[in-house]
């Protein structure tokens, strides 16, 4: 009975740090040449930092072939694309303002952040 509780407490645990406390590497865009893997249900790097101002172009390559890795959505800047499988897509984004743009999949499984400073 100990080692169940323990086992259920320890499960709870990186639930916890998983949902709420883990935070990806953050990545910086430097001119186009950061490549944003899609695999194993997660976007990597997940948090990409740009700067202010200027347009930029982030290029994502899917390698899931989940339907859900198919969509990518940016909601703040009203984007929705189809992103094909083994190739790379480039998204063009206009001049950001600084702030947090999320980025996702239709069901927010896939998640990420663009900073924009």
């Amino acid at each position: 009975m100990l080692i169940i509780n323990i086992a259920g407490v320890v499960l709870i645990a990186l639930i916890v740090w998983w949902f709420w406390l883990y935070k990806p590497k953050e990545s910086e865009l430097d001119g186009n040449d950061l490549v944003v893997i899609v695999e194993n249900g997660i976007y990597s790097p997940s948090r990409i930092k740009v700067s202010a101002g200027s347009p930029i172009a982030i290029k994502f390559l899917r390698k899931d072939q989940s339907p859900c890795s198919e969509a990518l959505l940016i909601p703040d800047l009203q984007i929705s694309d189809t992103l094909p499988l083994n190739k790379v897509k480039v998204i063009q984004l206009p001049a950001l303002s600084s702030g947090e743009y999320a980025f996702h999949c239709q069901m927010q499984m896939y998640r990420g952040q663009i900073t924009v400073q």
